[in-house]
This record gives structure tokens, C-alpha cells and sequence, in this order.
């Protein structure tokens, strides 16, 4: 099995198209057909139904997507680490939850930098199911996630403890709900605690998966939400923001 067939079959899924596969491939049409029969033939499973409309994925292709991925990746990553930059003879690649880069992540890896001018860094954006994925693959060497990953040969550990404070911005004591709140995804153990505190049946009618992106939103328009005491506090010394009299706090765990 090649991986310019694997390749192929993923560009067909991102395209949904054998036309737009070719042209993003930059090859013929037949040749991605032939690269798709070759492929569907290795594992004996037929894995898009194509057609004049388009290509789609089958049963057996839909399971056989994310072993796709990784193995794409995994191919990927190893070029990376045969053909470093000249003077760097490491790699070190990141698995990062999307709300954490620009609040956190980022610092550290700023920091790794400056304390290894001899690594070469790569970052991807992933979810907990895509990074642990890559991490028992090989893909990925860390991860920085909401949630804690616990399999063979990955060894997790408490990275932060951020308090989370309900801000407004305005000045204002805790009330029964705010038709202005930003719902802020931190993950399922913030979304328990959340509903235990704020058991009203009431739906934020704006929600975020980015604190940082959740308080530019709030300094814009106006609005309250949880947010991470260490995002907020220039925001609370210049009295943009201000935290709400009364409310729970909460605490959000982040894991590498």
C-alpha cells in the first residue's frame, strides 16, 4: 500500500471530488481512480462510492478514515524529522487543544524555544480523540488538553489550574441569568459543574470554544462569561471588566 493512495483517498474526502482530488494532487483523473482501485483492492473493501456527482464514503471507508489520517501524518511528521533545518537536530511536535494555544500554549512554547534553539517545533490543532491518536501513534511527542488521556505508554500530568470568574462588563451583582452571557466550552467537567451552579433552564444565546475569543467578543459588544483569571486580570486593573458580586467560581484543569 502506498501512501500516495492513502493521500489520495483523503484528498478525495476533503473534495468530495475526483476532479478536485486530481487537481489538488496536481495528476489526472485516472491516475487518482487508479490509486483508489489500488488502494480498495490492498484492504478488500470498497471505501467511496463514486460517481458523476461526487465521491462518498462508505461504511468501511468512514472506519477506515481516521487510521487514514494517522498514517498520513505519521508519513508527514517523518519527513519533518529526516529533513530538519539546517543546525537544528531535533523535533518536538505539539498536540494542542484550540482554546489553549493563545492563552497558554504559546507562552511555553515560547519559553521551550528559548531554552532549546536546537528543536524544531511543529504545533497541531486537535481535539482529546485526534491527540491521543497521534500520540500512540507517534505522531505527536505532547499534548496539551482539557481532558486527561490514560493509555499504554502515555504518561499525563496536571500542566495548570486556572480559576474561572464570571465577569460583566459592567458592574452588576450575581443574578438568576444574564440574557448577555457567553457560554465559554472548557469541557465536559466544566459543563457538569456549570449546570449543577446555574441549573435555570436557560440557553446562552452566544457561546465560544476560545476564552480569549469569548472576552475580544465581550470588550466589543458588551456581555458576561467564565473566563480564566489570568486572561482577565489587565481587563479588571483598567476596569473594562468586573467580576460579578456573588457568583461561583470554578476550577479548569488543564492536562499534558
Amino acid at each position: 500500500m502506498k501512501i500516495a493512495a492513502i493521500q489520495t483517498f483523503l484528498s478525495v474526502v476533503r473534495t468530495r471530488n475526483l476532479i478536485s482530488a486530481a487537481e489538488e494532487l496536481n495528476v489526472t483523473q485516472s491516475a487518482v481512480s487508479a490509486r483508489l482501485d489500488a488502494l480498495e483492492e490492498s484492504l478488500g473493501q470498497t471505501l467511496l462510492v463514486r460517481s458523476r456527482k461526487g465521491a462518498k464514503l462508505t461504511k468501511a471507508g468512514f472506519a477506515f478514515l481516521g487510521q487514514a489520517e494517522t498514517i498520513a501524518n505519521t508519513w508527514e511528521n517523518a519527513k519533518a524529522r529526516a529533513s530538519l533545518p539546517k543546525g537544528l537536530t531535533n523535533l518536538f511536535s505539539l498536540a494542542c487543544e484550540p482554546n489553549l494555544w493563545g492563552n497558554l500554549a504559546e507562552t511555553w512554547m515560547t519559553n521551550l524555544r528559548a531554552l532549546h534553539p536546537d528543536t524544531a517545533f511543529e504545533i497541531w490543532s486537535a481535539t482529546s480523540r485526534e491527540a491521543s491518536e497521534w500520540l500512540q501513534s507517534g505522531v505527536s511527542d505532547a499534548a496539551l488538553l482539557f481532558e486527561q488521556i490514560v493509555a499504554p505508554n502515555i504518561v499525563s500530568r496536571v500542566y495548570s489550574r486556572d480559576r474561572l470568574v464570571l465577569v460583566s462588563s459592567v458592574k452588576r451583582e450575581v443574578m438568576p441569568w444574564d440574557p448577555a452571557y457567553i457560554y465559554v466550552h472548557y469541557g465536559p467537567e466544566f459543563r457538569r459543574h456549570h449546570v449543577q451552579a446555574w441549573p435555570k433552564d436557560e440557553t446562552a444565546r452566544v457561546s465560544f470554544n476560545a476564552p480569549d475569543w469569548a472576552l475580544r467578543h465581550i470588550l466589543k459588544t458588551g456581555g458576561s462569561a467564565y473566563l480564566p483569571d489570568r486572561l482577565i486580570k489587565p481587563y479588571l486593573d483598567s476596569q473594562r471588566l468586573f467580576t460579578v458580586k456573588g457568583a461561583e467560581g470554578f476550577q479548569q484543569i488543564t492536562y499534558l
